[in-house]
């Protein structure tokens, strides 16, 4: 692995997606990494947001209506791209989704920890809330703090970096192109290859559960029409 492909899919919550942005790009790394945020038909107001910020800031935008006429959720064709030209260049593709915040070691600390552990598929960073304290989807982790071990359930894509030996053995072509996310499914091919998915606990992100997607905090607060939505719509499909 000889750098990082870090992407940033994003549909509107272009608020919280700049505080990502950002974040990522103050990040203090001795590896190189590439940085491409993807905007999966967000409005035309928030797409000349981003273009604008694009240019400011530095990072490479992609606007997948570019490549597609398929409605958003575009987050397979977005693994795929990704994949296919992180392979190219030997980088990990490291996914920080635009609820969340990392910290200045955050890229360089996963890098690091998937670098040491050759039969690493996905190094996920713990995600907390702004206090510091673990929270969805790792919640099973609280008691786990300041730890590095294999995660026996699957890794979010929070902030997660798929190491290329892991992106070489499995073709996400493969993937069910009727899912909407597919952490669950690729977390858990990498265990049936062999690997081992790693949650580090010594790299905590802050994370806005669903800051990107607002309708899915019905889950919480009305979660009969949350599940009603899922099902009767088809959304979410993991």
């Amino acid at each position: 692995m000889k750098s990082l492909q870090v992407i940033t899919p994003v549909k509107d919550s272009i608020d919280f997606t700049l505080e990502t942005i950002r974040a990522v790009l103050s990040s203090e790394t001795s590896v190189p990494f590439t940085y491409t945020v993807y905007n999966d038909f967000s409005t035309v107001e928030n797409t000349l947001r981003l273009e604008q910020a694009s240019k400011e800031l530095g990072f490479n935008l992609v606007n997948l209506s570019d490549l597609t006429n398929h409605p958003s959720p575009n987050y397979l064709l977005v693994l795929q791209t990704a994949r296919r030209e992180a392979l190219a260049v030997d980088a990990g593709l490291l996914i920080v989704e635009s609820d969340v915040v990392v910290k200045s070691n955050t890229l360089q600390g996963l890098f690091d920890g998937a670098v040491q552990r050759p039969d690493c598929a996905i190094a996920a960073a713990v995600t907390t809330d702004e206090d510091g304290l673990i929270n969805y989807p790792y919640l099973h982790a609280r008691g786990r703090e300041n730890q590095v071990y294999p995660e026996k359930k699957h890794c979010s894509f929070c902030c997660s970096l798929l190491t290329p030996k892991f992106l070489g053995q499995f073709d996400f072509g493969q993937l069910d192109p009727t899912k909407n996310w597919y952490d669950v499914t690729i977390s858990h091919e990498a265990l049936r290859a062999g690997f081992r998915n790693y949650l580090f606990t010594t790299l905590p992100v802050w994370h806005r559960p669903h800051g990107s997607r607002p309708w899915k905090q019905l889950k919480y607060k009305n979660p009969l029409k949350y599940y009603w939505l899922k099902f009767t719509k088809g959304l979410d499909k993991i």
